[in-house]
C-alpha cells in the first residue's frame, strides 16, 4: 500500500519542537536578567528567598534567576537634602521662616535599607525637628548672628541621629531666615532708627570737632600774638640798654675827654667859664620867657652842675 501523498507532502514538523521554544525563550529572559550590571558609585542589595544575600559592586555581576532578586539600587556619591520653609518660634517668642539644604552620602547601604522606610522623609522630618529645636535655643538676633555655630551644631546632631541608618551627614546649611512681616517691619523701623541715630552722634562729633579746631586756632594765634609782643618788649629792652649804654659810654668818654683837656691846658678851663656864661645868658632868657617863673638851683663853682642844669631847663622847655 502506498503511502500517502499528502502526508509526504505536508513535511509534519514534530511536536516537541513546539513545546522547545518556549523553554528557550523563557531561558534567554532570565539569563538576561540574570546579568547586572553596576556603575561606579551605585550599589544593588540583592535578596535570596526573601533575605538580605549581598550587595553587588561596581562591574558585572550574576543574579540567580527566580531564587534572587534585586531590592534596592542607590548612589553612594554625596546627594543635597533640600529641607523645605518651615515656621519656628525663637527664645523671645518671634515667629521666623528658616529653610536649609543638607549634604549626606549613603555609606552602609544595607543598613539604610533594612533600618528606615522610605530614608530621605525621614532625614527631612530629623533636620526639621534638629532646626526647630536649635531655633527655640536663640533670641532674633542671635539668628543671625550665629548662623555658622547654628549650622555646626546641627552637622554634629544630624550626623549622630543617622549613623545607625549607615548614612553620613557632610554639611548643613540654612539658607533663609525670614521673619514674620510685623517683625520684619519692626526690625526695618529700628535699624532706620539706629541709622539715624549714628548719623545724630556723627553731626554732634563733628560739630564738636569743629569746634575744638577753632578754639585751639584761636588759642594758638593768642599766643603766638603774645609771644611776638613779649619778643618785640625784649627787643625793645634790649635796643634800649644798648642804646642807653652807648650814650653813657659816650658821656663818659666825653667827660673823661673835657677833664683831660682842663687838666692839661688852663686857657681851656677859661673857655669852659666863656660857655657857662653863654649858658647862663641862655638860662636867664628861658626863666624870663617862662610862665609862672622858673628857679634854678645850682652850685656856680661847679661847670658841670651848671651845664646840666641848663641842660634839664631846655629841655623842659621844649
Amino acid at each position: 500500500m502506498l503511502p500517502s501523498l499528502g502526508g509526504i507532502c505536508s513535511g509534519a514538523i514534530p511536536m516537541d519542537v513546539f513545546l522547545g521554544l518556549p523553554a528557550l525563550a523563557v531561558m534567554a529572559v532570565l539569563g538576561i536578567n540574570s546579568v547586572k550590571v553596576t556603575s561606579g558609585g551605585q550599589s544593588r542589595l540583592v535578596e535570596r528567598l526573601g533575605k538580605y544575600d549581598r550587595q553587588l559592586q561596581p562591574g558585572l555581576s550574576f543574579v540567580l534567576p527566580v531564587l534572587e532578586k534585586v531590592v534596592s539600587h542607590e548612589s553612594l556619591k554625596e546627594r543635597v537634602l533640600d529641607i523645605p520653609p518651615q515656621q519656628c518660634i525663637t527664645r523671645d517668642n518671634v515667629a521666623i521662616e528658616v529653610d536649609a539644604v543638607v549634604y549626606w552620602q549613603l555609606l552602609e547601604h544595607a543598613r539604610a535599607y533594612y533600618a528606615v522606610d522610605n530614608l530621605q522623609s525621614a532625614m527631612v522630618n530629623l533636620v526639621l525637628t534638629q532646626i526647630r529645636a536649635e531655633m527655640g535655643k536663640l533670641d532674633l538676633d542671635q539668628t543671625f548672628t550665629t548662623r555658622s555655630e547654628v549650622n555646626e551644631v546641627l552637622l554634629k546632631e544630624l550626623d549622630q541621629a543617622t549613623d545607625p541608618w549607615g548614612v553620613k551627614v557632610t554639611r548643613v546649611e540654612l539658607r533663609d531666615i525670614h521673619p514674620s512681616p510685623g517683625v520684619q517691619q519692626a526690625m526695618e523701623q529700628q535699624m532706620t532708627a539706629e541709622r539715624e541715630k549714628r548719623a545724630a552722634i556723627l553731626r554732634s562729633e563733628g560739630e564738636r570737632e569743629s569746634q575744638l579746631n577753632a578754639a585751639r586756632g584761636r588759642a594758638e594765634a593768642l599766643v603766638l600774638d603774645a609771644r611776638a609782643k613779649q619778643e618785640a618788649l625784649v627787643l625793645e629792652a634790649e635796643a634800649q640798654a644798648k642804646q642807653q649804654a652807648l650814650l653813657a659810654q659816650a658821656r663818659a668818654d666825653a667827660a673823661t675827654r673835657l677833664a683831660e683837656a682842663i687838666q692839661a691846658s688852663p686857657a681851656a678851663a677859661e673857655a669852659m667859664r666863656l660857655l657857662l656864661a653863654g649858658d647862663w645868658m641862655a638860662m636867664g632868657e628861658a626863666m624870663a620867657q617862662a610862665k609862672g617863673g622858673s628857679v634854678l638851683m645850682v652850685d656856680p663853682q661847679s661847670p658841670a652842675a651848671l651845664l646840666a642844669a641848663l641842660r634839664g631847663l631846655q629841655t623842659g622847655k621844649s
